[in-house]
């Protein structure tokens, strides 16, 4: 049997081993997926159990996608670009990391039917996810994509992603029509994103890439102010088809009962 696993810190919220599970069980495949919390020093253990083959394949979330790089023995073109990482495995014996996050957020933005050229892009946030979405947005040929982090310093490191890249200081609302939460505000239900939205005119597009809880206070709140809402589910569908077809060459089925199965 072969064994695959999601890291994190925290990793509780982790839907990915029911995701990974059903579809195993529906390709015959005979492996498990599990998830497991771990500290930045136990990366070199499980770098050792990879490429004695103990463990078949790694999702890997906040806050490792950096930080695994430098264990790793070559990346994909997308993980060296964005400089992140969140899916694992072993070829010709070499520990390659790749970035599915890139399609999963392009896919997600796809799936709603809405055209994304010349938009500007308000992102909230800077680690994580965040280069990845800035890739995936860049090739959508939004017009602006404009940053905010509590840390000012590292919305800056963002620059040699995407040289246009405007930053404006925490709190601070420019004129956007798309925003995105990428903190990790929300992960807690009783988070709130203190900053105000009450006036940033109509018809936004409300984005949190958090897909449990389903619905965040970012998103109650723009739904209260009459916005549209997409929380992060389908990113996260997506960007887990794109790993499983890396580990397991098949394509899943996204199916209702997937979709069913992560809003229980």
């Amino acid at each position: 049997m072969k064994n695959y696993l999601v890291i994190g810190n925290p990793i509780e919220h982790s839907l990915s081993p029911q995701l990974h599970n059903y579809w195993i069980k529906n390709n015959n495949i005979n492996a498990i997926y599990e998830k497991k919390k771990l500290n930045e020093d136990d990366l070199q253990n499980l770098i050792s159990k990879i490429r004695k083959k103990e463990i078949h394949g790694v999702n890997v979330t906040v806050p490792f996608k950096k930080i695994i790089i430098s264990h790793l023995d070559a990346l994909s073109i997308e993980a060296e670009s964005t400089q992140s990482v969140n899916t694992i495995l072993l070829k010709d014996n070499k520990i390659i990391g790749h970035n599915t996050d890139i399609d999963g957020f392009g896919l997600a933005l796809q799936k709603l039917e809405l055209n994304f050229r010349n938009k500007k892009v308000f992102i909230l946030g800077s680690g994580g996810v965040v280069p990845s979405i800035i890739f995936a947005l860049d090739k959508m040929k939004v017009s602006e994509i404009i940053i905010s982090n509590r840390t000012r310093e590292k919305a800056e490191n963002l620059r040699n992603l995407h040289k246009n890249l405007k930053i404006v200081n925490w709190g601070e609302i420019p004129d956007f029509d798309i925003i995105v939460n990428a903190t990790s505000l929300g992960l807690n239900p009783e988070d709130k994103i203190k900053i105000d939205l009450t006036n940033i005119g109509e018809n936004k597009l409300f984005y949190d890439v958090i897909y449990n809880p389903k619905e965040t206070n970012f998103l109650k709140t723009a739904k209260e102010l009459g916005h549209k809402t997409e929380n992060g589910k389908m990113m996260f569908i997506y960007q887990a088809m794109v790993a499983f077809n890396l580990w397991h060459g098949i394509k899943p089925e996204i199916n209702e009962e997937i979709i069913k199965l992560l809003d229980q």
